[in-house]
């Protein structure tokens, strides 16, 4: 793998500070909504919809300490952008919004190279104060919406209406989730490059972090993966692409279901996996199993790498809380099984301690494991 040292010259003008929110569309935002706050712990933020004047579309915002969700629905049946992008896609991330400072100078860079732009700059106000937004578009159908808040105090946008709490989920164990650590946008093959350079040219970032199919590869499947990042490096987006295998990535899985690029999974970040993961579970979440066999090869690579781990490993066990390490520290994770009918999005968790990495360890010791497993069986 290549971790890039070099951020390169500072931005022209602008800062990007961190995620603001993850727009989802959805079939129905209200169910949608409730599902992430029974499973995942979020809390009711705010609501758009038919009662604040919202016409057109539904929108209900979740929160967990700095992880904002946001699910919207069409109320009326011939809202065809909507309609079309379900009817492809499914359900999934529709907008990656980015909390900025100084937005007309972002936009006027993006626009000099090149940028499409959604919707240019406008602002919204309420009581509290005025939010200034822009919108463009990034890698297939998947848009970005920078938010200037330098002028707001609100509890989260203009026209929302404060929603009520949800006594049911609030008796069940917090997971303590705290930020969005990355977003992943899978690329069909041959484009994962072009969309690092996109980012390069138009939002000012800089690679932070990448690896090719000769570092993430077994016999049968293989990928290759290029992390962007803003200058500060408070925003990370893997970009992945599938390499050429005996059999179908998970990279190409999301592509042919989600028809295209898009959001693949979202990280959210905890000081504490194993009480995050625990309470989860208590909350009926599934996550990906990996065989026993991974954590005896973990074992075996621990005892001559000078690798401390102060979790129980066998609570990680447990688990299934996977491991990934280097000569800094390291980092645990683990994934949700996909969170809708297509196979298109899950979550991750993920704590760090001292480790800036993806867990690109964790693929070839994971999937060597699995096939392991597969061997025993006479499935491989």
């Amino acid at each position: 793998m290549t971790t890039y040292t070099d951020k390169g010259s500072r931005p022209l003008a602008g800062q990007f500070l961190a995620f603001d929110h993850l727009k989802f569309w959805v079939g129905n935002a209200k169910q949608a909504a409730g599902y992430y706050i029974a499973r995942f712990g979020f809390e009711p933020l705010g609501y758009q919809g038919l009662e604040t004047g919202s016409r057109k579309i539904a929108s209900h915002a979740v929160k967990q300490n700095k992880i904002v969700f946001v699910f919207e629905s069409a109320y009326e049946p011939n809202d065809k952008l909507m309609a079309d992008h379900l009817a492809r896609h499914g359900d999934g991330v529709r907008d990656i919004a980015f909390s900025v400072v100084d937005i007309d100078e972002i936009v006027k860079v993006a626009k000099a190279r090149g940028a499409k732009i959604v919707r240019d700059i406008w602002e919204e106000k309420d009581e509290t104060g005025v939010v200034r937004m822009a919108t463009l578009r990034t890698f297939g159908d998947t848009l970005h919406t920078l938010v200037d808040r330098t002028n707001y105090r609100g509890k989260f946008l203009p026209g929302y209406v404060d929603s009520p709490a949800d006594p049911i989920a609030r008796l069940l164990p917090d997971p303590k989730l705290n930020f969005i650590d990355h977003c992943v946008g899978n690329q069909p093959d041959q484009q994962m490059e072009p969309v690092a350079k996109w980012y390069e040219q138009n939002l000012q970032f800089h690679r932070f972090w990448s690896v090719d199919d000769t570092q993430l590869h077994t016999e049968y499947s293989a990928l290759r993966s290029i992390v962007m990042t803003n200058y500060e490096e408070t925003v990370k987006i893997p970009i992945n692409e599938p390499a050429p295998g005996k059999k179908r990535s998970q990279i190409q899985e999301f592509v042919e279901y989600y028809g295209g690029s898009g959001i693949q999974h979202i990280a959210l970040n905890t000081d504490n996996i194993i009480e995050a993961v625990g309470n989860l579970r208590a909350r009926g979440m599934e996550f990906l199993q990996v065989p026993d066999s991974y954590y005896d090869m973990l074992r075996e690579r621990l005892e001559s790498s000078g690798t401390n781990i102060r979790e129980d490993m066998s609570i990680l066990q447990k688990l299934k809380i996977l491991i990934d390490y280097d000569e800094n520290g390291y980092l645990l994770q683990i994934f949700t099984k996909n969170v809708q009918d297509r196979p298109t999005l899950f979550i991750e968790i993920i704590q760090r301690r001292n480790h800036n990495g993806f867990g690109a360890g964790n693929f070839q010791a994971l999937f060597e494991a699995i096939e392991i497993e597969q061997a025993k069986r006479g499935n491989l």
